[in-house]
């Protein structure tokens, strides 16, 4: 009897030691895991140069208690400040100008429209037919000159009484009845063969044409579309100066990100070391105090199991003179014996 009362009082005294220590080394545990999540984070530097200086605002997440950078910014020099602000001044009247000088080019692309219109004309007909086309007016210009000519050949053989005098064929397939008129009509069919030559020739020349005047059009669009954006060229200066300013500027904030990524690996690394240590730190300490809580119950079970058993004498006798109320008693003396440990408070609440 004595011995179960010792071994059920022992348990519960290292139970309950065992317990508090585990929960201070978790305690201890989660505070080094928050101290190294914050030593962890990102700690961009707010720094000043001779082109601007910039901040960063660090706050705490209410709700996590862990730190963000709420807000960031630059501060541009008052010089380069003044620089910019001069340059956006003349934004509106660079607009204007190139928005101007842009509209002088519009002609050029009514210009090319008319030329595309009369290259479709020139190549609308294959140059066989163009061909054709100035045979058939070369011959038409000639018509009237020929009529003369031959009229005025057979007035004159009529009145020299050679009108039917034939000589044979001509080259033109037709019938000559004499000398001058078999002159004439190899005339005109060295000059038929001299238009025909000449038509073929023009034929291919007026679809070069037509083809030069599309090229011509397109350069035309071409010199339009260089013109409007070279319009906007000095105004495309100004935006790139203004943005190379503001780049002199967020050098301080550039410089402040680098310096916190940089010193990143460093902090993490000590973040670990300390969350490592410290939680090695707590787990040796709940080894020591589990270690310290076992002693403690096998000492209490033994000595309680002497007490109860071993001095009882029975229900009447022994050293606490019977029953479960007097050995109460003797615990809470031992307690008080004791000044720590197990308390009388809680031997109270046991019996």
């Amino acid at each position: 009897m004595g011995k179960a009362i010792g071994s059920v009082v022992g348990a519960i005294t290292g139970g309950s030691a065992a317990e508090k220590a585990a929960g201070a080394a978790a305690a201890q545990q989660r505070e080094a895991a928050e101290k190294a999540s914050i030593a962890a984070q990102f700690r961009p530097v707010g720094m000043t140069t001779r082109f601007g200086t910039s901040q960063f605002t660090r706050e705490i997440d209410p709700k996590t208690g862990m730190p963000y950078i709420s807000s960031a910014g630059y501060t541009a020099a008052p010089e380069l400040a003044d620089l910019q602000n001069r340059l956006f001044g003349q934004f509106g009247q660079g607009l204007t100008q190139a928005e101007q000088m842009g509209q002088q080019y519009a002609p050029l692309g009514g210009a090319a429209q008319n030329l595309f219109g009369l290259g479709q004309q020139y190549l609308a007909k294959s140059p066989e037919e163009a061909a054709q086309d100035y045979v058939k007016s070369q011959q038409g210009l000639l018509a009237g000159g020929r009529e003369q000519q031959l009229s005025g050949i057979r007035n004159k053989l009529f009145q020299t009484g050679r009108s039917g005098l034939a000589t044979g064929g001509t080259s033109t397939g037709m019938q000559a009845t004499n000398p001058e008129m078999a002159a004439y009509y190899n005339a005109l069919a060295q000059q038929d063969a001299q238009i025909a030559a000449q038509g073929e020739q023009a034929g291919q020349q007026r679809a070069l044409f037509g083809a030069g005047l599309f090229g011509t059009g397109a350069g035309l669009l071409g010199t339009q579309t260089q013109g409007e954006v070279g319009a906007y060229a000095p105004l495309q200066n100004l935006l790139g100066m203004s943005g190379n300013i503001e780049q002199y500027a967020q050098q301080p904030y550039q410089l402040g990100l680098q310096l916190g990524t940089a010193a990143m690996p460093g902090q993490t690394a000590g973040a670990q070391i300390y969350n490592q240590g410290f939680g090695q730190a707590a787990q040796t300490q709940l080894a020591g105090a589990q270690q310290k809580a076992a002693a403690q119950g096998q000492f209490m079970s033994s000595l309680i199991g002497a007490a109860a058993g071993g001095m009882g004498g029975g229900s009447g006798g022994g050293m606490f003179g019977g029953g479960t109320q007097n050995f109460g008693q003797y615990m809470r003396n031992l307690g008080s014996f004791q000044g720590g440990g197990v308390g009388a408070n809680s031997w109270e609440s046991m019996f």
